[in-house]
């Protein structure tokens, strides 16, 4: 199975979530605009990147003949669905630079646990679901 584009997206996502860190890091309330501007734009990459597992990723890999393929599968899809809605919780709350400038402190936490969340599952996918996928 070709993975190129799946891989590509984890790429621009956390090419993104830099960006978004030197942001913050520059000051919260002072870049609110591109804040929000960045965060929109990168919902509607992980959106896009959702369903594409969703339609082809998963099910490909859940009726796959070798067990460890289609577990691995079908249990990576389970798991996504509490970042799914983590993710879209935070994009929603933060989607407008008001949002963001009233509240840089409360941003500035949110944004933390949720790019720290984000990491962690694209590594996962980069080290255990990705080689499987290519395989299969």
């Amino acid at each position: 199975m070709n993975i190129d584009k799946f891989k590509n997206d984890h790429t621009t996502v956390l090419a993104t979530v830099a960006e978004l860190r030197k942001l913050v890091e520059s000051g919260v309330a002072q870049n609110a605009i591109a804040i929000a501007t960045k965060i929109v734009a990168m919902s509607g990459a992980i959106k896009g990147h959702l369903a594409a597992e969703d339609q082809y990723l998963y099910p490909t890999l859940s009726k796959s003949t070798d067990p460890a393929v289609s577990r691995a599968g079908k249990q990576f899809q389970t798991d996504m669905s509490g970042i799914t809605a983590a993710y879209g919780e935070f994009a929603g709350k933060w989607n407008l630079a008001a949002k963001v400038a009233a509240d840089p402190s409360g941003f500035k936490n949110h944004a933390n646990s949720i790019f720290k969340t984000l990491h962690q599952r694209i590594q996962q996918e980069n080290q255990d679901l990705y080689p499987l996928a290519e395989r299969a």
